[in-house]
């Protein structure tokens, strides 16, 4: 049987410590000059607790920005949890780090897209209801993500 370097699954890896280590310097040491951050996470992700009305009006992707206002930032191995203000209504978030689509940070122009290349192989799959929890977490790819969409006009 060959054997090969999986290093989709490394970068992978190696782009969500990148990310875990940037928020828990933000959780300990607040944010430094003018950085920011967008992420967008899949709120479809079984891991993921947003309030009821959140998942409603966001019910597959959602995008937070840490920048003014945010309180009890928590990182942990798996992900990180946020109390964000939305219209006056501050509302506690959990988003683990596999379920993290893009991460931007504007002031820099530094940016990570992880996209899911599982949409082939769910067709093959049996849709049986026996589905454990030791199931491998689904192959992402890290790429830059581009700015422009977050760019100030």
């Amino acid at each position: 049987m060959a054997r090969s370097i999986d290093y989709g699954n490394l970068m992978h890896r190696a782009m969500r410590s990148l990310i875990q280590s940037v928020l828990q310097d933000v959780s300990e040491n607040g944010l430094p000059g003018a950085h920011h951050f967008f992420i967008t996470f899949d709120t479809t992700h079984p891991n993921v607790a947003i309030a009821d009305w959140l998942k409603q009006r966001y019910p597959s992707e959602m995008t937070v920005v840490i920048q003014h206002w945010f309180e009890n930032l928590t990182v942990t191995d798996e992900g990180f949890s946020v109390t964000l203000n939305f219209g006056n209504q501050p509302e506690p978030l959990v988003i683990p780090f596999d379920s993290v689509r893009t991460f931007v940070d504007p002031s820099v122009e530094f940016g990570l897209r992880f996209e899911t290349h599982n949409d082939e192989s769910d067709e093959d799959e049996d849709d049986g209801e026996d589905d454990g929890d030791d199931d491998p977490p689904p192959a992402h790819d890290a790429q830059v993500v581009s700015l422009d969409k977050f760019r100030k006009h």
